[in-house]
């Protein structure tokens, strides 16, 4: 495939660097450090990759701004890896869905955008729906009636943003994430469970970005709010009145059970699950599969089921690893024990 190629000196000026090298010098693509060619660009952020700047066969590398090492065509910026995001967004734009409306598009009564709406083939909004300028929905997106969007949303193909939720600006929803459907509840009543109803929303604030095949469901009554900058993986579930603080991260099949806060900058790893009304406080850190079923107050790394403190966490691993030896040892000293005993019995 032909691809427009940029200087050097273009791509230093687009993110802000200070290049030593060839201005003229043509790049014609991003690429991994080990895998680079003469006509690609790398990134070094690490010391790890900064001790081998003359093992890519890049034609250029991206560096932190205070690296002193000696190579040719180095582009110096404070944050290498986000400098190296712009780069990549320079070679492959953000594809639009389409260059309008398709006429497979269904759009209910009452509907108002902004400039620059686009709608995929199969596209369902409902009545009442508000959404601002630049939103781009893929084929298949559902979207329920009153439901309100903000500025430079992307929903890819077959996101549901089911009725009244509200979504604010600069959202990127992956494809066949729910957002809205109904909480886990039911009410027990002679052997039988009756549904509870939910009359919330979910509300996700601006600059979040949520993956493929989440489940965010909408509040019992109330809201879930999926906070500022939040950043999920795919197949994350979120329940009923959860509140995410900002820039918080979920890692791939998390759940977290109805009413927990979650405070700002949580990091919570793959497969960890978080136990109901609960309040896990600002930065913390859950390891992956960790079964969390207390309240923390921030700043802790925790592990484990149920989730501890990382360090006791380890000590605890430790012990178990030794498991087999202690077995066979304590085996030794019951042996022992008993002989000492049938002797003194024989002395008797």
């Amino acid at each position: 495939m032909d691809r427009k190629g940029l200087t050097l000196g273009q791509i230093a000026d687009a993110v802000g660097g200070r290049l030593k090298g060839n201005t003229d010098k043509e790049i014609l693509n991003v690429a991994p450090f080990d895998e680079a060619s003469e006509t690609d660009i790398v990134f070094a952020g690490s010391a790890k990759f900064l001790k081998r700047l003359h093992d890519t066969g890049a034609g250029a590398v991206i560096v932190p701004a205070d690296f002193d090492g000696n190579r040719d065509n180095l582009i110096f910026v404070a944050h290498p890896q986000i400098a190296f995001n712009q780069v990549t967004r320079l070679f492959y734009p953000e594809k639009k869905t389409c260059d309008a409306i398709s006429p497979s598009a269904s759009i209910g009564d009452h509907f108002r955008s902004g400039a620059d709406f686009q709608a995929g083939p199969s596209v369902v909004i409902g009545n009442h729906v508000t959404v601002g300028s630049r939103i781009f929905l893929h084929p298949g997106v559902v979207i329920g009636d009153h439901v309100i969007l903000g500025d430079d949303v992307c929903l890819h193909a077959n996101v549901t943003v089911l009725e009244r939720c509200v979504i604010g600006s600069r959202v990127t929803i992956h494809a066949g994430t729910v957002i809205g459907s109904d909480g886990f509840g039911f009410a027990p009543q002679d052997g039988k469970y009756h549904k509870i109803p939910h009359t919330g929303i979910v509300r996700i604030e601006d600059d979040v970005e949520l993956g493929a095949l989440n489940a965010i469901d909408r509040g019992t009554m109330g809201e879930t709010v999926i906070g500022k900058g939040v950043r999920t993986d795919n197949l994350v579930h979120v329940a009923h009145n959860v509140v995410l603080g900002e820039n918080t991260i979920l890692v791939a099949q998390v759940g977290i059970a109805g009413s927990t806060k979650i405070g700002k900058n949580v990091i919570i790893a793959g497969q960890a699950g978080i136990s109901g009304h609960l309040t896990i406080g600002d930065n913390t850190i859950i390891g992956p599969k960790a079964g969390i079923v207390k309240s923390t107050p921030g700043n802790e790394i925790i592990s484990g089921i149920p989730g501890m403190p990382h360090k006791d966490w380890l000590k605890s691993h430790s012990i178990a690893a030794r498991l087999p030896e202690l077995k066979k040892k304590i085996t030794q000293l019951e042996k022992r024990l008993e002989m000492l005993e049938n002797d003194r019995k024989e002395e008797k």
